[in-house]
């Protein structure tokens, strides 16, 4: 960035900000480019195998993931400023080690419930929607949707500005301020750093392997594969059980089935208690959601808040475009 201004590349912005309605069709378009492909994939998680590993002072599946993507975690400056105009920032580097919710270093934890005296264990990330409001909305591309139908944040993009953590309907992502392309370009006047979350294990599905947290479930709780076969195995297995399933019609559909023999609306009922209880307030719980008002971007608020966001938003975007064609991706 030592080529170019902050000055600079503001004015440029603006100037850019024309493109703006381009920017974001195509934003969309990417979000349902692979609606339609037969290559889509998914996991399947039953809550009938999984016990959340007990005596083991952390599940396998939350090791796997940190020992995975550790190498991957920000590093953010010494001197974090606040999120103008507000007096606050979101710091997540002194609590490296919490592993009982999601935080920038913690991508998959496990939640424990009592339902009708059973006890369930809930392996929770990111569900992976097929039609994520997240990728719809983020003004910058920072969110993308794969071919496969796994959606990943690009950290050299994202500003941090958290929209795609208040469309989530599960609240997954989460940002870690000092880090991020906004410290080069207005650290105190644009996004708050980076989000972080599951992007289950894309390199290594490109690869042809499960994503870590399967491949490490002592119980065979979580398997991987073809999203239609792990829907249809999903169903037969609730039929089986008299149970229940979750991830299939919520927020319009999504690559991640759970399989449960008590009701989830009675889990989250549950869940919602622990938050008035235990010190984990953001804790993604299991809210029903019809496909027709799934998603958040399909909901009057949504489209109003994506419109008033556009017109300031869309124009860094386009920046960012221009200043990735000068400065060629290698230097992204």
């Amino acid at each position: 960035m030592s080529n170019i201004s902050r000055r600079s590349f503001i004015k440029r912005t603006v100037a850019a900000g024309a493109a703006s309605g381009v920017i974001l069709s195509g934003v969309n378009k990417i979000a349902g480019a692979s609606e339609t492909g037969s290559n889509k994939v998914g996991t399947l998680i039953d809550l009938t195998k999984c016990d959340g590993c007990k005596g083991q002072k952390v599940p396998a599946c939350v090791t796997a993931c940190k020992s995975k993507n550790e190498s991957r975690f920000p590093e953010p400056v010494e001197n974090i400023q606040n999120y103008w105009p507000q007096k606050k920032y979101e710091n997540w580097s002194d609590k490296r080690d919490l592993t009982k919710r999601l935080t920038p270093y913690n991508w998959t934890f496990v939640q424990n419930v009592k339902v009708d005296g059973k006890e369930v264990s809930v392996p929770r990330r990111c569900m992976h929607c097929d039609n994520p409001p997240c990728v719809n909305l983020c003004p910058f591309s920072a969110m993308e949707q794969t071919p496969e139908g796994t959606t990943q944040v690009n950290p050299n993009v994202c500003f941090g500005g958290a929209k795609c953590r208040d469309v989530c309907p599960w609240g997954i992502p989460a940002r870690q301020a000092g880090v991020g392309l906004y410290l080069k370009v207005a650290p105190k006047l644009a996004g708050g750093g980076v989000m972080y979350k599951c992007d289950l294990c894309y390199d290594r599905i490109k690869n042809n392997q499960s994503p870590a947290c399967v491949e490490a479930c002592p119980k065979g709780a979580i398997s991987y594969g073809e999203k239609v076969e792990l829907r249809k195995v999903a169903y037969e297995k609730a039929k089986d059980i008299n149970g229940y399933v979750y991830g299939d019609k919520e927020n319009g559909g999504t690559s991640t089935f759970y399989i449960s023999p008590v009701p989830f609306e009675k889990i989250h009922k549950e869940l919602e208690k622990q938050k008035a209880t235990q010190p984990n307030p953001e804790a993604p719980g299991f809210p029903t959601m019809p496909v027709e008002v799934g998603n958040f971007l399909d909901t009057a608020n949504g489209m109003a808040s994506a419109v008033l966001l556009a017109p300031v938003a869309t124009a860094f975007a386009a920046g960012i475009t221009a200043y990735k064609t000068m400065k060629g991706k290698g230097e992204e």
